[in-house]
C-alpha cells in the first residue's frame, strides 16, 4: 500500500528521471513576456511560486513569486484572473490568464489547499488540507465573503461541485471517506466511506455519478450520489497512485494520472472502462489538455519537469524544467472540460 500524505511527499526532494532524456531548456531573462500564444502555468509547490511556460518555444519564461505550498489553481468566473491557492501562506493569488502579471494578492484565506466555483459562480468553496475543513465562501464577481466554516474529517483534498450548484462533494484523504455538503444549508448531507486515500473526484454527466481516484490503491472508484446516501457501485482499475483527473474534451473520456505506476490512464465515461494507458514518468500528478486535444501537460512531481505527451501518439515527446514538486498546471488554451 502506498503511504504517502501531504506532510511527507512535500518533504522529498527531486529524484532524477528514470528511462526518460529529460530537455533542459533555457530560462529567459526575470520578466520575461510571452508574445506567441497563450501560457501554460505550472505551480512548484515546494519553491512557492509558478513556473510561466512559452509552449511555442517550450522555455521557462518566468517565475511568480506567490507564497507558501502553492497545489491548486482555478479560473475566476468572468476569465480574468487566475486564482492560486498558497495553502502554508493562507492567500490566493491573482494572476492575468493571458499576460501572466499578478494582479493582486488576497490574505486572509485559510489553508486553502484546493478550490472550485459553483457551475452558477455564486459560491466560491476551498478545502483547508492541513486544518480538516471546508470554507463556503459567497462569490461578489470580485471578492470571496466567508459564510459557513465546516469541519469535515481528516484532511480534506478534492472538491467537485454538481451543475445545479447544490452539492458540494469533497474527498477525505487520511480517513478514507467522501463527503457531501448541501449548498443551501451549509452543513453536510452524508459521509461514505472510500478506498485508501481518496485524491481528486470528478462527476459524470447528469450528476448522478461520481469517480473518486485512490492514491493509495491502484483503482477509480464509481460511486452513484442520486440517492439520499451515496452507494458505491464498483471500481475502475488503472494502476498504482490514481490520483488527479482531466477532461479529454470530447465529451466522452476523462485522463487519470497514476502517480506511483508513472502512467495515464484513458476512461471511457460510458463503459467505465479504461480504453487505454501510456507512460510518464516520475509521479505524473496534475494534467492539462490542448485546446484542440492533441496535447497532453503533466506535472511529474518527484523530477521538477512539465511533462509534455502527444496523445495521439500516446509517448512523451518532451519535458521543461520547472521548480520543486510542480503540482497543478493549466492554460487557458484548455480543451473543453
Amino acid at each position: 500500500m502506498l503511504e504517502v500524505t501531504r506532510r511527507s511527499w512535500l518533504a522529498l526532494a527531486a529524484l532524477p528521471l528514470s528511462g526518460v532524456q529529460a530537455q533542459t531548456v533555457p530560462q529567459a531573462p526575470a520578466g520575461g513576456q510571452i508574445q506567441s500564444a497563450l501560457p501554460i502555468f505550472v505551480l512548484n509547490s515546494l519553491d512557492g511560486n509558478v513556473s510561466v511556460i512559452d509552449p511555442v518555444s517550450w522555455s521557462e519564461v518566468r517565475r511568480i513569486p506567490t507564497g507558501k505550498e502553492p497545489h491548486h489553481l482555478y479560473l475566476t468566473p468572468d476569465e480574468k484572473s487566475l486564482i492560486v491557492a498558497n495553502a502554508a501562506s493562507d492567500s490566493l493569488t491573482f494572476i492575468d490568464p493571458r499576460t501572466a502579471q499578478v494582479q493582486r494578492t488576497l490574505r486572509d484565506i485559510l489553508d486553502p489547499y484546493h478550490l472550485r466555483f459553483s457551475p452558477d459562480m455564486k459560491w466560491f468553496v476551498t478545502a483547508a488540507n492541513r486544518l480538516d475543513h471546508v470554507d463556503l465562501y459567497r462569490w461578489d464577481g470580485t471578492n470571496p465573503t466567508l459564510a459557513r466554516r465546516i469541519p469535515t474529517g481528516k484532511t480534506p483534498s478534492h472538491l467537485w461541485i454538481d451543475s445545479r450548484s447544490t452539492t458540494v462533494y469533497v474527498t477525505m484523504q487520511d480517513s478514507d471517506e467522501l463527503v457531501a455538503i448541501d449548498l443551501g444549508t451549509q452543513a453536510i448531507k452524508w459521509r461514505v466511506k472510500t478506498g485508501d486515500m481518496p485524491a481528486d473526484v470528478y462527476g459524470l454527466p447528469g450528476d448522478k455519478h461520481l469517480l473518486v481516484a485512490l492514491t493509495g490503491s491502484d483503482a477509480v472508484e464509481v460511486f452513484d450520489v442520486s440517492a439520499p446516501v451515496a452507494v458505491k457501485m464498483g471500481h475502475i482499475r488503472t494502476a498504482a497512485g490514481a490520483h488527479a483527473f482531466r477532461a479529454l474534451g470530447d465529451g466522452r473520456h476523462v485522463l487519470v494520472s497514476n502517480r506511483v505506476h508513472n502512467s495515464v490512464s484513458v476512461i471511457d465515461l460510458q463503459t467505465l472502462q479504461v480504453v487505454r494507458q501510456f507512460a510518464v514518468p516520475s509521479g505524473p500528478d496534475c494534467l492539462e489538455v490542448s485546446r484542440d486535444g492533441k496535447t497532453l501537460y503533466v506535472t511529474s512531481r518527484w523530477a521538477a519537469r512539465l511533462s509534455v505527451v502527444d496523445l495521439v501518439a500516446g509517448r512523451l515527446v518532451r519535458q521543461v524544467r520547472v521548480g520543486r514538486s510542480p503540482h497543478g498546471v493549466w492554460t487557458l488554451d484548455h480543451a473543453a472540460r
